[in-house]
Order: structure tokens, then C-alpha cells, then sequence
């Protein structure tokens, strides 16, 4: 196994789920919210202020203004320009590049495939699935009622299109940006788990 997989994902289509069976079945590293830590500790900055960012662009001047007082770590003249977010978002893009260099991985979310774009070994995967089932995951893992998980997920989903359309070139979800698109409202998780195992293995044929 040499593939860094990476993987984006609507709100309440089992992205997370999925990857994490990928890779425990490959016996490789998985990356989500731990990947937050990791950036914090490897960038300076504190975890909260990282994670008060994860996959939100935060365009307010005022409120980066504010928030710079906070931020440490970087010191070239450029960097010190910048918004925090754009800080935040470098320091993320910086540690899925030392990860995916340590080996095989699959790291989900954070623009992970726009900052891994030269990568040869690497997939991107997208996963989405239709509304009603999304709304009823969300349903059950945050014990929800139905209005609001749907207002949930649709929050979740604009946060994640305006962060991956804002610091990357591409569009968040667009079939087109990815190797592979799968709604896993159509084979579940575990069938989608294996036409995805069966695709990367075919993937690490031509490697």
C-alpha cells in the first residue's frame, strides 16, 4: 500500500465512517479532527484558535483584526500580513503535506486534496448521498430532530463549499475535481467501502 487517500464529503454522508474503514483496513493512518492537533502543535498557534477555523473562511477584517493579537508562530513580513484564517489554512496545508510525506494515510476534509495536488500517489474521493438519508444520520448521531438536522446539514455543507471554494481553485463537490464521486446512500457503507477498496487497488497497479 502507497496510496494517500483524501476525501471530501457532505454532511451526513458517512465520509468520516468510510474513511476510517479504508484505513483500518489497509492498516494505515487516519486524519480528521486529530489532523487539528497535530497543526496546532506543529505551527504554534493554540488548538482552539485552530479549531475555531476548521473548514470555515472567516472573511470579517474586524474579527481577524481581533484575532491576530492571538496568533504566533510565523514571522516572514508576508505571513505577519495576512488574516488569521489565511494563517490558520497555511498551517493546516503545511501538515497534510508532513503527513502525506510520512506514508500512506487517509485524511478527510481540509482542502487535504488541493494541498496534496502534485502528489502522484494520491486519490481524491468525494462522497455525498441523498438528503433524506443524510438528514437521518444526523438524526441519530446528534439526537436531532429532523428540522434541525437539515438546518444542521445545510450549515455543515456551506461552511465546507465556502472554505474549499475560498483557499482552493476548485469547486467542493464538483464530480469533475475529484478521481472518484460515490453517493453512499446507494450501496451503504460497507458497499461502498468495498467498490472503493477495489478502486484503489486497481489505482496501486499503475503505481
Amino acid at each position: 500500500m502507497n496510496t494517500i487517500i483524501t476525501i471530501g464529503r457532505q454532511f451526513g454522508s458517512a465520509g468520516h465512517e468510510i474513511g476510517e474503514r479504508l484505513a483500518k483496513h489497509y492498516g494505515i493512518k487516519f486524519y480528521d479532527k486529530d489532523l487539528l492537533t497535530r497543526a496546532a502543535k506543529e505551527s504554534g498557534f493554540c488548538e482552539e484558535m485552530i479549531k475555531i477555523h476548521d473548514e470555515r473562511p472567516t472573511n470579517s477584517f474586524l474579527y481577524n483584526l481581533v484575532m491576530d493579537t492571538y496568533s504566533f508562530g510565523y514571522n516572514s513580513s508576508s505571513f505577519v500580513d495576512m488574516p488569521i484564517s489565511q494563517k490558520v489554512f497555511l498551517a493546516q496545508f503545511d501538515t497534510i503535506k508532513k503527513i502525506a510525506d510520512e506514508g500512506p494515510c487517509v485524511i478527510v476534509g481540509r482542502c487535504a486534496d488541493y494541498a496534496l495536488a502534485d502528489y502522484k500517489n494520491c486519490i481524491n474521493i468525494f462522497i455525498h448521498a441523498n438528503e433524506e438519508n443524510k438528514i437521518k444520520r444526523v438524526m441519530e448521531k446528534f439526537d436531532l430532530s429532523e428540522q434541525k438536522a437539515k438546518d444542521m446539514m445545510i450549515k455543515k455543507d456551506k461552511q465546507r463549499q465556502s472554505y474549499y471554494n475560498y483557499y482552493s481553485s476548485k469547486k467542493w463537490g464538483r464530480s469533475d475535481n475529484y478521481d472518484i464521486s460515490i453517493n453512499s446512500s446507494k450501496l451503504g457503507i460497507e458497499g461502498t467501502v468495498n467498490l472503493l477498496i477495489s478502486y484503489i487497488e486497481n489505482f496501486e497497479k499503475q503505481l
